[in-house]
């Protein structure tokens, strides 16, 4: 299932040229988490090879190919279910806490559309900094704001299955 989930996000996720051996690929995927997990995480390309084998359930992947910037991310096994129905349309329901880790921010997304290619004058285009994913079940995410300016969390893709909260870490560029 785990190749089957990284070709399918690889699919969806526009891919500019980044990381063009192991020892970068590894480097730049390693990025977004903290020293700690980075550790002992295992971490795969875009076509679901694995560089390099983990041991505490995260899974690391570089900036994806041909994204304009960095946006590598470390993601657990509930983050990992939520990118396979994302990147297959399925209806996807957390029922546990997932976290996901994008320290080195990422290229930028809209926060009300998941599937919205680029910024248009009413898709809420955010290029985040340093950043962490959480997913928690729908009623847990209902106290907070969905404005991404407000100075703290927000909740990402509000009113979708992709809901998740978007805590900033760091400043955006």
């Amino acid at each position: 299932m785990r190749l089957h989930v990284l070709v399918a996000v690889s699919l969806v996720i526009p891919v500019t040229g980044s990381a063009d051996d192991k020892a970068d690929a590894i480097a730049d995927a390693l990025s977004a988490a903290w020293p700690g997990m980075a550790e002992n995480a295992t971490v795969v390309d875009w076509e679901g090879n694995v560089l390099r084998e983990g041991s505490n359930g995260f899974t690391c992947m570089p900036t994806p190919p041909s994204l304009e910037g960095k946006a590598p991310m470390c993601m657990d096994s509930e983050w990992m279910e939520w990118a396979d129905a994302w990147a297959n349309k399925k209806d996807f329901a957390a029922d546990v806490l997932g976290i996901s880790y994008m320290l080195a921010g990422d290229g930028g997304a809209s926060n009300i559309d998941p599937y919205a290619e680029g910024p248009t004058d009413d898709n809420e285009w955010i290029r985040e900094g340093a950043h962490l994913m959480i997913l928690a079940p729908a009623e847990l995410l209902d106290g907070f704001p969905t404005d991404p300016d407000n100075g703290g969390p927000y909740v990402m893709w509000a009113g979708t299955p992709y809901a998740h909260l978007m805590v900033p870490v760091g400043s955006r560029d």
